[in-house]
């Protein structure tokens, strides 16, 4: 499902118009963006959170060549299904 499905999807569910669902959906990632790095991250009961975890510096491999290179420690975002979610799954 892309966004455009997702923006339909739930515009079909609220009843709302997609431009004004489409807002939404922009306003909700913009909101998670901004504030992933706060110290619990973004926390959605039953759904699951959004944080950032940090990668240690480790040592690869080019593929192609087979030289070994640093790859750099980094921050990225990662997402943690909650149990209702996993459930669904299921």
């Amino acid at each position: 499902m892309n966004k455009a499905e997702l923006v339909e999807a739930m515009a079909k569910i609220t009843s709302a118009t997609k431009a004004d669902t489409e807002k939404a959906l922009d306003a909700f990632i913009d909101v998670v963006s901004n504030n992933i790095n706060s110290k619990d991250g973004v926390k959605l009961v039953g759904f699951g959170t959004f944080s950032v975890s940090d990668r240690k510096a480790r040592m690869g491999r080019n593929p192609q060549t087979g030289e070994e290179i640093q790859i750099p420690a980094r921050k990225v975002p990662v997402f943690r299904p909650g149990k209702e979610l996993k459930e669904a799954v299921k």
